[in-house]
């Protein structure tokens, strides 16, 4: 069975998906008068900013960690290969 590795962008777009579906169901079966529905699409979607940012602050964390991996990494091969080369 294949393992798929999904990034912290598909994280983030899912997430937003499922947010932007979820108001939209929500307006459509809300009991409430338009002002109260209004009031609480502007709830949630100020609840949804503030998790997308920390999702997105989440994923350039984990984004510039893997990026020092890297470059650590890079930087090893660089070495090996140079004394290699002096042998």
């Amino acid at each position: 069975m294949e393992e798929k590795d999904y990034g912290a962008g598909s994280l983030v777009a899912s997430f937003l998906l499922g947010g932007i579906v979820g108001a939209g169901i929500a307006i459509l079966l809300a009991p409430e008068s338009g002002r109260e529905t209004r009031e609480k699409i502007k709830e949630y979607a100020e609840n949804v900013k503030e998790k997308a940012a920390e999702s997105f602050e989440k994923a350039r964390s984990v984004l510039e960690e893997k990026k020092s991996v890297l470059s650590a990494a890079v930087e090893a091969g660089k070495e090996a290969y140079k004394k290699e080369a002096n042998k």
